[in-house]
Formats: structure tokens, C-alpha cells, sequence
């Protein structure tokens, strides 16, 4: 029986799965939802229900928020008021970095301790090592809490800024839509111009992401280094490269914007005279 205590505001699909967890690892939990009803599962597992942010906050050392924006957790936090004193309060909100400092900052004039975290997984993955869970905001907090913690998923502690874990999760989630955009965009170009049927594309387009997936820590040194050396194509060799992409995707009636970008990018590398380098020092020209 693990005796830290945890009140979890917020019972949709993921608050539950974060308070199902919690009991089922022996942490004494009381819940808190706007509509009450959503507590009966809980409780009837043996959580306890808190009538009031107040007194849920009162209730437990660690108070998990997973509502549904920063919004709702200011909200929240002011009904919570000088009940959070003494308290860690672990955001699983969505936001971004700012508003987890502006939350953090809230937490401090109030006594209380903030970590940010970030669930990078599905109602039904939390308690499996197949959610990753990234947290920043006090390294000191995030030890004392991680008994219970460190039961949700995989736990990865990022920083002391509170706004850190956010800055990964916003990063992560535009990985995400770019790769699925650019995977669903070469779909459409090899199913519009050529007939190609997606189940047949489908092995040649995993095993091209898959150079990217087994490059990503090489690429990250080179961006580290600001060393690009050429790898298997120079800046000059991707041009031509990049202008027929143009024109197809054009012929095809799909957008060109990003590619038109992109070659722009690689022309004014080349212009300063640094075709010969590969294309990861594109990364510079994305910062200016």
C-alpha cells in the first residue's frame, strides 16, 4: 500500500484512467468532477468523492488536473484557492509553455508546487509502459511524486521550466501531422497521377520514414554540431530533385507551397555556397 494521496480533478476519458491507476497502485485517491456522475465508477472501486475543488484539493498531497484547456484550469485553481497550499499540483491539461508558467506562477503565490506533465498516449495505454509521460517544473517535486507517478507510463522528467513539457508535447504533435500529412500527400500524388493503389504504396512509404526514424539521432548531432556533411545527396543534387516534386504535385492539383518553400530554402543554401553540404542544414535556414 503506497500512502501518498492523490485527488484527480477532471474525470473524462484520460482524469479516469489517471484515478483507475492510482487505486489500482494503492495510492488513497478522492476525485472531483463538474458532473458528479462521472465519480460513481471511481468511488465504487473505493475512490472518494470531494463535493468541492476545495475540499478535493484539501484531500491529498498531489493533485492531478487533467481538464479540458488552461482555461478550465485556472478556473478550477481559483475555486481551489488556499486549499492548495502544501500541495503538488501536476497539470495533465493540454497547453502550451506559457500558460504552464502562468499556472506555475499561480502555484507559487499560492503556496503550492506545479509540475506540467504531458500524457504522449491513449485513455487505454495509461498504466503500461506504452504511454510516455513527460513532466518539468521542480526536479525535488517530481521525486517525491514519482511513487505515484511513475506507475501511469513511462516517466520522463525534462527540465525545471515548467513550460518545457509543453514545448515537447506541441514539438511531438507537429512531428506527428507533418509526417501524416507528407504520408497522406504521396498517397494522393502516387494514387492521382498514376493509379498506384494505397495498400501497394504502403511498404515503399514505411520503409522511406524509416530512413528519417533511423537518422533521427544523427540528425539531432549535425543540428547540435552545425556540421551538415553531405550524407547521400548534396543540397545541389536535391534541387532538381525538389523542381520536378513541384511539378508533378502541380499537375496532380495538390498543393506546392510547402515544396515551393522548401526549394527556396535549398536555393538561397546554395547561393552562399553551400550546396556541397546535406540537406540537415536546412535547420538554418528555418531559424532565420
Amino acid at each position: 500500500m503506497n500512502d501518498l494521496s492523490v485527488t484527480v480533478l477532471g474525470l473524462g476519458a484520460m482524469g479516469a484512467a489517471l484515478a483507475r491507476t492510482f487505486l489500482e497502485h494503492g495510492h488513497p485517491t478522492t476525485v472531483w468532477n463538474r458532473s458528479p456522475a462521472k465519480a460513481a465508477p471511481l468511488v465504487a472501486g473505493g475512490a472518494r468523492h470531494a463535493g468541492t475543488v476545495a475540499d478535493a484539493m484539501a484531500a491529498s498531497d498531489l493533485v492531478v488536473l487533467c481538464l479540458t484547456g488552461h482555461d478550465a484550469v485556472m478556473e478550477v485553481l481559483a475555486a481551489g484557492g488556499a486549499s492548495a497550499a502544501g500541495r503538488t499540483l501536476a497539470d495533465f491539461s493540454t497547453g502550451t509553455p506559457d500558460e504552464a508558467r502562468e499556472s506555475a506562477a499561480w502555484a507559487r503565490e499560492h503556496g503550492a508546487v506545479h509540475l506540467d506533465a504531458v500524457v504522449q498516449a491513449g485513455p487505454a495505454d495509461i498504466g503500461t509502459p506504452a504511454a510516455t509521460l513527460i513532466y518539468s517544473g521542480p526536479a525535488r517535486a517530481f521525486a517525491a511524486c514519482r511513487p505515484a507517478l511513475e506507475p501511469l507510463g513511462t516517466a520522463h522528467h525534462v527540465g525545471e521550466d515548467p513550460g518545457q513539457a509543453g514545448l515537447y508535447d506541441l514539438a511531438l504533435l507537429g512531428l506527428w501531422y507533418d509526417t501524416t500529412l507528407a504520408y497522406l500527400n504521396a498517397l494522393a500524388l502516387a494514387g492521382g497521377t498514376g493509379g498506384v493503389e494505397p495498400e501497394t504504396f504502403a511498404p515503399f512509404a514505411a520503409k522511406q520514414m524509416g530512413y528519417v526514424v533511423a537518422a533521427a539521432q544523427e540528425t539531432a548531432r549535425e543540428v547540435r554540431d552545425r556540421s551538415y556533411p553531405r550524407g547521400p545527396a548534396s543540397l545541389t543534387e536535391h534541387a532538381p530533385v525538389l523542381e520536378h516534386l513541384v511539378r508533378l504535385r502541380a499537375a496532380a492539383k495538390l498543393g506546392t507551397g510547402q515544396f515551393e518553400h522548401l526549394l527556396a530554402l535549398v536555393n538561397r543554401r546554395i547561393a552562399d555556397g553551400r550546396g556541397d553540404e546535406g540537406f540537415t542544414g536546412i535547420v538554418e535556414e528555418l531559424a532565420r
